[in-house]
């Protein structure tokens, strides 16, 4: 949909700092001054948009056989802009030495952003200038007695981005761009011969709203640390992190068709079931989402002991959005990373583990020097010794990932002109599963469990969000490595490394759309097989 693509964006930054030294203080401010010139022509289907599905009583395979679409969406139209704004930040910090044993470090950012105006005189964004974005931020670290280490805290509040491929969007609108959406299109003349010029500008199209309270999402985050040496040369170390992202953008689709008394419910009829007949899809962005992330960690650092040193790390982690993270630019792709089944409380709908969230992690680092041979041996040292051995393991939980129904059509979906239906569960405990190895995935994810939406009954199916899980993550990486002298201070140094040494697979998920014939399978893996590479160098 969103090619071709002209695109190009300019920055102008201009800044400043100082910084000063006195007494038990070191001081730091300044500002930044950025200059956005964001130009160029994007488009959103306007080489137009034919979608294929489970509908009219036939499979999608058999209506892109037979020429049946579901549906075409069709932009026409301009879509060139010139917007510019300015991105500015002002900053003061403060490092306080307070004693031999405790640091405080104090911080404030400002960072206003002007509303972005188009120098083409098309677009007219609502949402005004955010100038209250001030972050404050402090830590310390402090020095316990004797073995019990060091104990660190900190917090900030850190500012994101209104993204320009967000607000760009408005681009797409009437009257320069219209985008209409013809339900079971006649794949010989999709659109009847309509240009852009025969649509009144005025008429019904889709809407793309950013919307006029639209400001700057925002996240706290803070940490906790515990660093000490409870044995000479062990170190053991705590640590939590957690953040509460606020104001996450998100894309809501609004006037889906609705079940309306003496019209047909089917997927031709679904503009004339739209609440509002002077749009056809109506995308809202705003800020609708938050992300919940808390982890805790514990590490133990092993002295060299023989030539051999080891490093461990264990992660437990938990993530909660309401469907749109914290880069997600709500536009595109963006847009439909998670959609509601119906346009109410979408958020309910949508809260769920986030897509990357990973409860258990496992890391092991370790590494062997080969020792030295005696002297006198000179010929086998340069054979057998001195060589080192490196690995790394990297074990975690797979990933969640949502089942839907895999059609909007009668019987699949609720009919309202989008994706995003999910199926009503007939067996809970299927929900938690992991579903990671292609032997036992139609096992675990059988197509029985799950039942369609009964439209126009039921408008939302049951299932919840990401109540699955991709397969774990198993890795280990390997290298071994030698240098030998030469004359004149020279050197040759070779190398061999291996990625997933021992060849393990991470499987894909399986396929999740519940029309598909091939539900339940894994076809895929997320990963490369084993590779080897050789390295030989020379320094001279």
């Amino acid at each position: 949909p969103i090619i071709p693509l002209d695109r190009a964006q300019n920055r102008f930054r201009y800044a400043a700092g100082v910084h000063h030294s006195r007494s038990h203080h070191s001081i730091t401010a300044g500002f930044a001054l950025t200059r956005l010139q964001y130009n160029g022509e994007e488009t959103d289907g306007h080489r137009g948009i034919l979608s294929f599905r489970n509908d009219f009583g036939r499979d999608a395979i058999t209506n892109l056989r037979m020429g049946t679409p579901t549906e075409l969406i069709q932009a026409l139209g301009t879509t060139y802009r010139g917007f510019r704004n300015w991105e500015t930040h002002y900053y003061l910090g403060d490092k306080w030495q307070l004693g031999s044993r405790l640091t405080f470090d104090i911080g404030l950012r400002y960072e206003p952003v002007t509303r972005p105006h188009d120098v083409t005189g098309r677009s007219h964004l609502r949402y005004a200038s955010d100038f209250n974005n001030w972050a404050p931020s402090f830590g310390f670290a402090y020095r316990l007695a004797e073995h019990w280490g060091v104990l660190r805290a900190a917090y900030g509040l850190h500012y994101g981005q209104i993204f320009p491929v967000t607000y760009g969007q408005d681009r797409l609108n009437a009257p320069n761009s219209l985008r209409i959406v013809i339900p079971a299109p006649n794949l010989a003349d999709p659109l009847g011969g309509v240009r852009f010029e025969d649509l009144d500008p005025n008429g019904r199209t889709s809407l793309i709203e950013v919307s006029p309270n639209l400001i700057t999402p925002y996240s706290h985050q803070y940490n906790l640390s515990w660093e000490l040496e409870p044995v000479s040369q062990w170190r053991l170390q705590f640590g939590y992190v957690g953040s509460r992202s606020i104001k996450l953008i998100q894309t809501w689709f609004l006037n889906g068709g609705r079940v309306v008394e003496g019209i047909p419910f089917t997927s031709a009829t679904i503009n004339q079931r739209r609440p509002d007949q002077k749009l056809f899809e109506h995308l809202l962005i705003h800020n609708s989402s938050r992300g919940y992330y808390d982890a805790g960690r514990v590490s133990v650092i092993m002295p060299p002991w023989q030539g051999l040193t080891i490093n461990a790390s264990y992660w437990f982690s938990k993530s909660i959005d309401l469907g749109s993270n914290y880069t997600n630019t709500a536009s595109g792709p963006d847009a439909r990373v998670a959609v509601s089944q119906t346009e109410f409380e979408s958020s309910v709908d949508l809260k769920a583990l986030s897509d990357f969230d990973q409860p258990h992690a496992f890391l092991l680092q370790a590494s062997y020097n080969t020792p030295r041979l005696a002297a006198g041996r000179k010929a086998w040292e340069r054979v057998f010794g001195s060589w080192i051995f490196s690995w790394v393991l990297l074990a975690k939980q797979g990933t969640p990932f949502s089942v839907d129904s895999g059609s909007d059509g009668l019987g699949f979906g609720n009919v309202d002109g989008r994706f995003g239906d999910r199926p009503n569960v007939l067996d809970p405990s299927v929900l938690g599963r992991t579903i990671g190895h292609p032997d036992e995935s139609e096992r675990l994810l059988p197509a029985s469990a799950f039942q369609f939406i009964k439209a126009p009954e039921q408008m939302a199916g049951n299932l919840g969000r990401n109540a699955f899980r991709r397969g774990r993550i198993g890795n280990v990486n390997a290298s071994l490595s030698k240098s030998w002298p030469l004359l004149r201070g020279s050197r040759i140094t070779f190398r061999a490394e291996s990625i997933n040494f021992f060849n393990t697979p991470q499987f894909a998920e399986p396929t999740k759309s519940l029309t598909s014939p091939s539900f339940g399978q894994i076809s895929n893996t997320l990963n490369d097989g084993r590779t080897l590479r050789f390295q030989l160098r020379l320094d001279f």
